[in-house]
């Protein structure tokens, strides 16, 4: 979906596919069929935006055969769907038994992920609507804290490397693609306001700058204002990953043992500041039970019981309330719906139930829906 903001700039609004195992081209056309072609006749939407995710295999299979990447946009087409943004922070299997810290490798001190990311960028050149701006890509935030002992340089020249072959490709294409570094907790950015420090080295704001998980923001206990930075740093928004922390609250906290499960990775953080590197029996003896925590676990946006959703409606505010919109692309990412304890609403119908709610927050800001 798209809305038109009081600066006259178009903000385009989609869901992000990665809660969908597909690892394979056959995969992603039927996830198309099955659920985002769905999903948009439900809401009744001319068009429904979708944050592609692609796993390596797939991104190298589109990025090399030009008639794999023809059957992907007619497939989009036919089932009124548009391509702006891609995630390309999992590398491959994200929704695999176990995922945990395999998602940040390979990081971006090895070659596969400078790689990978240039194929996301040539299939996106491709598929972006002819009437888009520009498209976006979001990336891990250099790679697990551990990963770098001695700094992020050879890091940060793979990162340079990648800017220089999108202003190529711009030159091609004749409109940017540009990367998106998505600060996540326990990586070696954590925080917003660490990431625009880090991207700002780079010194390359036109081809990278950042990605707002709203998720990642509440849990590290960052609130809106902290976007007042990216005017500090000279540093772009390219991307805002619509997303809902859990908070975890009051005496009784047995019920959070429900929410560990051993897929994904769910760092929770305390309001001090300190914290774990994954919810287990362990971390929440470890904790203070006097203080609020916050825990990783993307949740429904349009759940406000225990969750971080008054933080998520201030950071849209911040995004797009204003007289100007600090990010055009925003995309929902609650890919936890196959471990989300008590989940009992089909797929379809939670996806619309999301984009439903996030539209309604965007016309109450003052956007308007483009028909």
């Amino acid at each position: 979906m798209r809305f038109r903001h009081r600066d006259g700039s178009v903000v385009h609004l989609s869901y992000c596919t990665n809660m969908h195992p597909a690892e394979d081209l056959e995969g992603i056309l039927a996830q198309l069929h099955t659920f985002a072609g769905p999903v948009r006749r439900g809401l009744g939407w001319p068009v429904l935006g979708v944050g592609l995710w692609l796993p390596a295999p797939a991104a190298r299979h589109l990025a090399s055969d030009r008639r794999a990447l023809d059957l992907l946009r007619r497939t989009l087409t036919a089932e009124g769907l548009e391509v702006v943004t891609l995630n390309g922070f999992p590398y491959r299997s994200f929704q695999a038994d176990v995922v945990k810290g395999a998602v940040y490798r390979p990081d971006w001190l090895e070659r596969e992920r400078l790689d990978y990311t240039l194929d996301l960028a040539a299939v996106l050149h491709r598929l972006l609507p002819p009437d888009a701006a520009s498209g976006s890509i979001s990336t891990l935030p250099f790679g697990w804290r551990t990963r770098f002992p001695g700094g992020t340089g050879p890091a940060d020249a793979a990162m340079v490397a990648v800017a220089t072959e999108l202003q190529s490709l711009a030159g091609e294409f004749g409109r940017p693609v540009r990367l998106a570094v998505e600060p996540e907790p326990g990586c070696v950015v954590e925080t917003l306001a660490g990431g625009l420090e880090a991207v700002a080295r780079l010194g390359v704001p036109e081809w990278i700058g950042m990605c707002l998980d709203a998720c990642h923001l509440a849990t590290q206990f960052e609130d809106a204002s902290v976007t007042g930075l990216l005017d500090v740093h000279q540093v772009g928004l390219y991307k805002t990953q619509v997303s809902n922390a859990l908070r975890v609250i009051g005496d009784d906290r047995s019920w959070l043992a429900d929410f560990a499960e051993p897929r994904f990775l769910h760092q929770v953080r305390q309001e001090d500041g300190h914290g774990e590197d994954d919810l287990d029996e362990a971390t929440m003896k470890a904790l203070d039970p006097e203080q609020e925590w916050r825990v990783h676990y993307h949740m429904p946006l349009d759940r406000a019981e225990r969750t971080t959703q008054p933080e998520l409606r201030d950071t849209l505010k911040a995004l797009v309330g204003g007289d100007r919109a600090l990010t055009t692309h925003l995309d929902v990412e609650t890919y936890t719906w196959s471990v989300l304890p008590g989940q009992d609403r089909p797929l379809v119908e939670a996806i619309a139930g999301e984009l439903g709610w996030t539209a309604a927050q965007l016309e109450r800001l003052g956007l308007e829906p483009v028909r």
